[in-house]
């Protein structure tokens, strides 16, 4: 890996008490996340059928005036040469070692009301940085948040770049944050309101414009109900509207979980989507055919098919801490009654986590079957994720 330039978090870190930046706060980890599968006419472990990358991150954060804070977290990714040994693909971007900066922004605040500003991560329902892959996608963009109003949470962004751009030949992933960072279409406007006057309900509601292209709303209500002990319901609706087609998207989902026997949490989700949709309603930050979606529904590995047109979604989890593990089970299942279309899916996955202080490890192990995929015939995959936190 090189690393020849001092990366602007690390120039940020050194600088600080020279500039009297004061509750500086650093963390990072570096990870090493590795697949296998046994598509085609190859084997698990093949090293034709692997894939491998590793990053390390380094996280800053700081204040710089009474109410003024800033953040810089700075990425480094390799494969340690693993392409010319054990893996032939990469999981990230084009395979070259590379630097970059992820994050940096400024922050002020003034009573509840905060502004943040520049390089960040996004978390809202139909444009966010998606964490599955080895580093994240982020933005450029200007956030409001303000809570003035008891129990309720008022937001409005401003997006302008971003760089979940999509990627082809041999990497593993669809969305490439290693790139360099490009318009977010022209633009694109989000505003919310987030409300907890009922205590045991949470609601939301989201509104998009992005410019010259859709407005887009998402209503989600989550409900702790408290007639039954460990009961909790969920319901969404999502709605894109092309400015210049007819071609709609929309989607509905409900969930019901259930967490009341201790270490133990089950549920249950299906979802719906119109038959007539241009969009994927799924992120719409990276590639959308194959993007991850907010639905309950979304599997935990094959994105790209709950969120289709005509798709019909059911999704079950059950996620239980044995103690030497936390173990988990997701099954997802989607059909589709549009004739043409070939995003029916089904996938099975077990994982198995556990933490030896500092780092954390998961194995899992993923069965799909999918229209698209290895001509339609179930295969295996086997992943292998390490995180060392410091």
């Amino acid at each position: 890996m090189k690393l020849v330039k001092m990366s602007l978090a690390a120039a940020v870190l050194l600088g600080a008490s020279a500039f009297a930046i004061d509750n500086v706060k650093v963390s990072g980890d570096a990870k090493l996340f590795y697949n296998t599968n046994d598509t085609g006419t190859l084997s698990l472990f093949d090293k034709d059928n692997s894939y491998a990358d590793t990053a390390l991150r380094l996280g800053v954060t700081g204040d710089l005036l009474k109410g003024v804070s800033f953040g810089v977290t700075g990425y480094a990714i390799s494969t340690l040469g693993l392409e010319n040994n054990l893996v032939s693909h990469v999981w990230e971007g084009t395979g070259a070692d590379q630097s970059k900066i992820g994050e940096a922004w400024l922050a002020g605040t003034m009573g509840k009301t905060t502004v943040k500003v520049g390089r960040m991560e996004l978390d809202t329902p139909l444009a966010f940085s998606e964490k599955w892959s080895i580093i994240p996608n982020t933005f450029d963009a200007a956030v409001l948040i303000n809570q003035d109003l008891p129990d309720t949470t008022l937001v409005g962004a401003w997006v302008g770049k971003s760089n979940g751009s999509a990627t082809t030949g041999d990497e593993y992933v669809v969305m490439a944050p290693s790139l360099a960072f490009s318009s977010f279409y022209q633009g694109a406007y989000a505003a919310a309101v987030v409300n907890n006057s009922f205590k045991p309900l949470t609601a939301q509601a989201w509104y998009y414009d992005v410019q010259h292209v859709a407005n887009a709303y998402w209503l989600q209500a989550d409900w702790d109900c408290q007639l039954v002990k460990g009961v909790k319901i969920g319901a969404q609706y999502a709605d894109i509207d092309l400015k210049n087609s007819s071609a709609d998207s929309s989607a509905y989902a409900l969930k019901v979980a259930y967490a009341g026997v201790e270490n133990l949490t089950l549920s249950a989700a299906y979802s719906d989507t119109d038959k007539d949709g241009a969009l994927n309603v799924a992120n719409i930050a990276t590639t959308n055919t194959t993007s991850q979606s907010k639905l309950y529904t979304e599997a935990w590995w094959n994105y790209g098919y709950v969120g289709t047109a005509g798709a019909e979604s059911f999704n079950v989890t059950a996620e239980y801490n044995a103690g030497f593990a936390k173990v988990g089970a997701y099954y997802t299942d989607v059909s589709n009654d549009i004739a043409t279309s070939t995003h029916e899916m089904t996938e099975l996955t077990v994982t198995a986590s556990k933490s030896f202080g500092p780092l954390d490890t998961t194995l899992a192990y993923v069965s799909t079957d999918a229209d698209d995929q290895n001509n339609g015939s179930q295969y295996n995959s086997v992943q292998a994720y390490l995180t060392l936190n410091f």
